[in-house]
């Protein structure tokens, strides 16, 4: 993988912050993707998350992977398996509300654990979507308020062990697929590898980098910025050694956002609204679509919501 999609968060405070800038905007530009180092979240803090997230799936998960996924998905399997993934998760949310209370199966010390984390997360997200702005030429601020909704931005997890699979050629760890929401962070095994994506039609390792914080950019951000940035497709290769873990974030628009392009960003301020390529929905209309066609292409999912952008009465395009 080319070096620049390493970013260093600690030169932003000096005076390589222009530079450390260019490469980020490189990044969402033409990869949708960036690795970030010193990125402020303790590597103690880390180590702990990822010890405990593999005590949890060799207690509570393993069996249960062995007895459902792995006898279902490779009984008589001769052919590559479509409609499945080899991969054991669990959902974490913490915005609006968080639920780490009442998932079950989570010790006391863990809970607390996710909690801490996913609030250094969370500022995180939303520094780097100031970062964004900052690129972008918007107003700083601008991409949170257009995640807002009227109850603010979601924000989960998704905590998934890939097992070993004795067929890696016939059954992927997670099928290829672009993200449906906002900005993904990402903290995955440093050890197991198996996340790729698609570049120029190549599909490139991310390779593990200890402690490092993977950044993916989803369709909501390409729509925002009127295809400026956009999300990339990626996938998980089912490896035949080791457990590989990881723990994906999502900073999520609110169910009730409508997302639209920002206006900036369309014609770069001129005032004729025909050029507008990206349709204006409301988030939960996407991700009901996306919960259905989330393994193929996402351009006809922005067709799809151009046409029920006649059905609903969202208002002007804002000029904010």
């Amino acid at each position: 993988m080319e070096t620049s999609q390493v970013i260093n968060m600690e030169k932003l405070n000096g005076e390589e912050r222009g530079a450390t800038m260019e490469l980020i905007k490189d990044a969402c530009e033409n990869w949708g993707f960036f690795e970030l180092m010193n990125h402020g979240i303790s590597h103690e803090m880390m180590d702990t998350v990822e010890r405990m997230t593999k005590e949890h799936y060799k207690k509570c998960m393993e069996q249960r992977f062995k007895e459902v996924v792995a006898s279902k998905a490779l009984e008589g399997v001769q052919a590559e398996v479509t409609n499945m993934d080899w991969e054991s998760t669990f959902h974490l949310r913490h915005l609006p509300q968080s639920n780490i209370s009442e998932v079950p199966d989570l010790n006391d010390e863990y809970r607390k654990v996710m909690k801490e984390f996913a609030a250094k997360l969370e500022k995180l997200a939303e520094e780097l979507l100031d970062l964004l702005c900052e690129n972008l030429g918007l107003e700083k601020g601008y991409l949170k308020k257009a995640f807002y909704g009227t109850k603010g931005p979601t924000f989960g997890t998704k905590v998934s062990n890939y097992p070993p699979c004795p067929k890696p050629d016939l059954i992927k760890g997670l099928r290829a697929h672009t993200d449906a929401g906002g900005i993904i962070l990402l903290f995955q095994d440093d050890k197991v590898s198996g996340l790729q994506l698609l570049k120029d039609g190549q599909w490139i390792d991310v390779p593990p980098m200890r402690h490092s914080i993977v950044i993916n950019l989803g369709d909501q951000l390409e729509v925002i910025t009127n295809g400026k940035y956009k999300s990339v497709l990626h996938r998980v290769i089912a490896q035949t050694d080791g457990n590989r873990m990881s723990i994906a974030s999502f900073y999520n628009p609110g169910n009730d956002a409508v997302i639209y392009p920002a206006p900036a960003l369309v014609n770069e301020g001129s005032d004729d609204q025909t050029n507008l390529v990206y349709p204006k929905f409301m988030f939960d209309d996407y991700m009901k679509l996306y919960a259905t066609v989330k393994f193929q292409a996402k351009e006809p999912r922005f067709e799809a919501m151009k046409a029920t952008e006649a059905n609903v009465n969202l208002g002007p395009i804002a000029t904010a």
